[in-house]
C-alpha cells in the first residue's frame, strides 16, 4: 500500500538544489542579487565597502557541495528554486554583516571586510541619484536589518507578506512579523529600488586620500629599500656581489627606448604619400613646419614625452595612456604657433603635442589624444595651438579649403579661413572656452567630398558633427539639419573633454501637439568616443515657436548606452509639456519601428504607433514602455 503525503507536506519538503542549478541562477541574476545585498547591508559601512561586500556575499553564496543538507531548501511557490536558494544565502549573510561584534565570540565571515574583491587606490560607489533616491536611502538607513530586508524583498522581488515572512524566518530573524510592520508599504519606493543609485554593478570611481597614499607609499619604499639592502648584504659570498641571475646589468641599453628618444630616428613621411596610400589617416600626414630640422627642440620634446618633469603640464583625454612611445614616433609638425614652439607626434595610437615658450622651456605642456582607427573624416585636423580663447588647427594634406561656420546661425554663409603653407589655420574663436553660448564657430573642411564640420571640445582632435539615422550619418549640409543643429549646439558642452570622436544628431520623430499647438521635433544626439566606451546619449524635445537658436529641452540622457547607435538604432523618450491653453500633457515619441507606446504610473494610457499624448496634471510622474512589431519591449531612455 502506498503512503501519499498530504499536499502541504509536499510544499514544505526540502528540495535539493545542485550546484549547477544554483550557479546558473547566480550568473543569470547577478545584478539583481548584488543590488539586493547592497540594499540590505547596513548603510553605516559606507558606499565603497557596501559595494565590495555586496559582490563578495553574492560570489560566496553557492552551495558547498552537490545536494546534501546545506543545499536543500523548501521549494518556493513560484520562480526559480536555484535563485531562491542563492537569494536566501545573500539575505542571511547581509543580515549577519550588520550584527555587532562581540568580544567573546568569533566574528562571522560576513562581519569582516571582504578579502575579494579588492580595489587599491580607488573608491567605488554607485552613481548618485536625485532627491527621491536620497529620501529612500535615508528611509532605509532608519530601518533595522530585518526590516530593511523585508522592505527590499517586498519592493525588489515583489514577494507577498507570507513569502517575506517565510524568507525572514528561514534566515533566522527572530520576529519576522515585527520586521514586516517596521518596513511598511514600499509604495513608490519599489520603483526607486531599481534606480542606478542602488546598483553596485554600475559604478563611479574616485581616488582615495592622495596625500595620505603618497606618505604611505614613501614609507613603504624606504622600508623596502632598507630590507633589500639588508638582504643583499646578508647574501654576499664574502668579497663581492652575487650573480645577477636573469636581471640585466645596470644601465643596460634598450634599443626601443633609445630609438624613441633619438630625433634622428623620428619617422618622416613624404609629402606625396597620401595621394597613393590605401590608408587616409594620420599615418600619411607629412612632416610640416619651419622647425622640423631643429634637433634640439625635437630632443627636448621626446625627452619630456618619455619623462615629463614636475613643471610640465600633462593632460590626456579619457581612455588615453600617457606613457612614453614604444619606439620612434612619426613627426607631424614642428613649428612656431603664436608665442610657442609646438611639436606634434603620432605613434599609431595617440597624438602627442609638446609646446614650450619661444624664450625658454619653463611652462612646457604635453597633451595626449587617442586617435586609433581614424579615417579621412576624423583625421582632417588637429589642434596645434590655443591662445586668448582662440584655436588654430593643422589641417590634413588632402584638405583643399577651410572655412568657419556659426552653428547657431543656420542661414549664414561660411566665412573663409586662411591657412599658411604648412596647413595651419588663422585663429578662430574656440566654443570650448566660451562662457556663454551666443555663437558656436565650427571648422568646415572641404576635400573631394562635401564639407565636413568639426568642432573644438577642448581636446587635440576635434569632434566631427553629423546628421541622420545611426546606420547612415552624413555631413550637415541641408536646411533641416542646420536648423536642428542650431538648437542642439548649446548642448555640446555636456560632452566636453570626454574624448569624443563624433557627435550625431538624428530626428527620430515629429509630433503634432495637442490643442493645435504646432508640430514638435524629437532628436537623439549621440556622442561616440575614441575609446568606444563611455558614450553619451541625449534625447531632446524641440518645441515649435522657439527661436532657431533656442536649445531644445533635454528629455532624457544616458551614459554607455547603445541607444541611437548602430547596434540599437531605436529610442523612446517623453516629457511633461504645458500647452498654450495651460493644460499639461505627457508627450512621448519613439523611433518609427515602435508599434505601440504606453504610459503608466501617474497616468495610464497607450496608443498605437510611435507617438503618445495624454492629458495629465502638473508634476505627474510616469513610466514609458514601447513595443516593436515582434513584441520586443523598448524602455525609455534614462
Amino acid at each position: 500500500m502506498l503512503n501519499v503525503a498530504p499536499p502541504q507536506d509536499i510544499l514544505s519538503r526540502p528540495t535539493p538544489i545542485g550546484i549547477e542549478q544554483a550557479e546558473a541562477a547566480l550568473v543569470e541574476h547577478y545584478p539583481r542579487l548584488t543590488r539586493l545585498a547592497y540594499l540590505v547591508l547596513p548603510p553605516s559601512l559606507g558606499r565603497n565597502r557596501r559595494v565590495l561586500t555586496a559582490h563578495a556575499l553574492v560570489q560566496r553564496s553557492l552551495p558547498r557541495k552537490h545536494g546534501g543538507a546545506e543545499a536543500a531548501i523548501p521549494a518556493p511557490r513560484r520562480g526559480d528554486p536555484g535563485y531562491g536558494f542563492v537569494r536566501r544565502q545573500v539575505v542571511r549573510q547581509a543580515l549577519e554583516a550588520g550584527l555587532p561584534l562581540r568580544r567573546r565570540a568569533w566574528p562571522k565571515r560576513a562581519q569582516l571586510p571582504p578579502v575579494l574583491p579588492q580595489v587599491w587606490g580607488l573608491r567605488l560607489f554607485p552613481r548618485s541619484g536625485g532627491a527621491d533616491e536620497l529620501a529612500l536611502d535615508q528611509r532605509l538607513s532608519a530601518l533595522s536589518g530585518p526590516a530593511r530586508a523585508a522592505f527590499v524583498l517586498r519592493g525588489l522581488d515583489r514577494l507577498s507578506d507570507a513569502e517575506v515572512r517565510r524568507e525572514l524566518d528561514a534566515v533566522g530573524v527572530e520576529n519576522p512579523e515585527q520586521a514586516l510592520e517596521d518596513a511598511g508599504d514600499p509604495g513608490d519606493g519599489a520603483t526607486l529600488l531599481q534606480a542606478a543609485e542602488f546598483d553596485p554593478c554600475s559604478l563611479q570611481a574616485r581616488p582615495t586620500d592622495l596625500m595620505r597614499r603618497r606618505q604611505h607609499l614613501r614609507a613603504a619604499l624606504v622600508a623596502a629599500a632598507a630590507l633589500a639592502v639588508c638582504g643583499t648584504l646578508l647574501g654576499l659570498p664574502g668579497d663581492g656581489w652575487g650573480p645577477d641571475g636573469a636581471a640585466a646589468p645596470p644601465y643596460a641599453r634598450n634599443p626601443a627606448a633609445e630609438a624613441a628618444l633619438d630625433p634622428a630616428r623620428v619617422v618622416r613621411v613624404d609629402a606625396a604619400v597620401w595621394r597613393t596610400s590605401a590608408r587616409t589617416d594620420f599615418s600619411v600626414w607629412p612632416a610640416r613646419g619651419s622647425l622640423t630640422g631643429d634637433t634640439a627642440l625635437l630632443r627636448r620634446a621626446l625627452a619630456v614625452w618619455a619623462r615629463p618633469g614636475r613643471s610640465v603640464q600633462v593632460s590626456a583625454t579619457p581612455g588615453t595612456p600617457s606613457g612614453p612611445p614604444m619606439g620612434a614616433p612619426q613627426l607631424l609638425y614642428a613649428g612656431r604657433v603664436d608665442r610657442a614652439s609646438v611639436v606634434l607626434f603620432y605613434d599609431g595610437l595617440r597624438v602627442a603635442r609638446y609646446a614650450e615658450p619661444v624664450d625658454g622651456t619653463s611652462g612646457a605642456a604635453l597633451d595626449f589624444a587617442r586617435v586609433d582607427g581614424a579615417d579621412a573624416a576624423s583625421a582632417g585636423a588637429l589642434v596645434v595651438g590655443r591662445t586668448d580663447g582662440n584655436v588654430r588647427y593643422l589641417t590634413a594634406p588632402w584638405v583643399r579649403e577651410a572655412a568657419v561656420r556659426d552653428l547657431l546661425d543656420p542661414a549664414a554663409a561660411p566665412r573663409p579661413l586662411p591657412r599658411d603653407r604648412d596647413g595651419v589655420t588663422s585663429p578662430l574663436v574656440s566654443p570650448a572656452q566660451a562662457r556663454d553660448c551666443t555663437s558656436w564657430d565650427v571648422l568646415q573642411l572641404r576635400d573631394d567630398s562635401a564639407g565636413r564640420l568639426l568642432t573644438d571640445l577642448g581636446e587635440l582632435a576635434p569632434a566631427r558633427l553629423t546628421w541622420g539615422p545611426p546606420d547612415a550619418p552624413r555631413d550637415i549640409t541641408g536646411t533641416t539639419a542646420r536648423e536642428a543643429w542650431a538648437r542642439t549646439a548649446c548642448l555640446l558642452p555636456t560632452v566636453r573633454s570626454q574624448g569624443v570622436r563624433a557627435v550625431n544628431a538624428w530626428q527620430f520623430a515629429r509630433q503634432p501637439l495637442p490643442e493645435a499647438n504646432g508640430t514638435a521635433a524629437w532628436l537623439c544626439t549621440r556622442a561616440d568616443t575614441w575609446s568606444g566606451t563611455d558614450n553619451r546619449v541625449l534625447a531632446q524635445f524641440q518645441a515649435p515657436g522657439a527661436g532657431k537658436a533656442t536649445a531644445g529641452a533635454v528629455a532624457a540622457r544616458a551614459e554607455n548606452s547603445a541607444a541611437c547607435g548602430t547596434h540599437q538604432p531605436r529610442v523612446l523618450a517623453g516629457v511633461l509639456w504645458k500647452s498654450r491653453g495651460g493644460h499639461w500633457y505627457v508627450l512621448a515619441a519613439g523611433s518609427e519601428d515602435l508599434t505601440r507606446v504606453a504610459v503608466s504610473g501617474g497616468v495610464d494610457a497607450s496608443e498605437r504607433g510611435h507617438l503618445l499624448a495624454v492629458r495629465t496634471q502638473e508634476g505627474a510622474r510616469a513610466q514609458l514602455d514601447g513595443r516593436l512589431a515582434d513584441g520586443t519591449r523598448v524602455t525609455a531612455l534614462r
